[in-house]
């Protein structure tokens, strides 16, 4: 079960990592890096949406 769980979250901290350059959060506070990370996340989950809209389109 946690194997599972841990694939999955591999593979998408591993495509904000190399996909998206966004491996150490280099800003000045907490706040700027929760909205950094935040963001990070949002366009992580559209690019996903849009894979998975175009899977079930076809």
């Amino acid at each position: 079960m946690r194997s599972k769980v841990r694939a999955r979250v591999g593979h998408v901290f591993g495509d904000q990592k190399n996909g998206m350059r966004a491996e150490i959060v280099r800003v000045i506070g907490i706040v700027r890096a929760r909205y950094k990370i935040g963001m990070t996340n949002l366009v992580y989950n559209m690019r996903r949406f849009v894979c998975l809209e175009r899977m079930a389109s076809e």
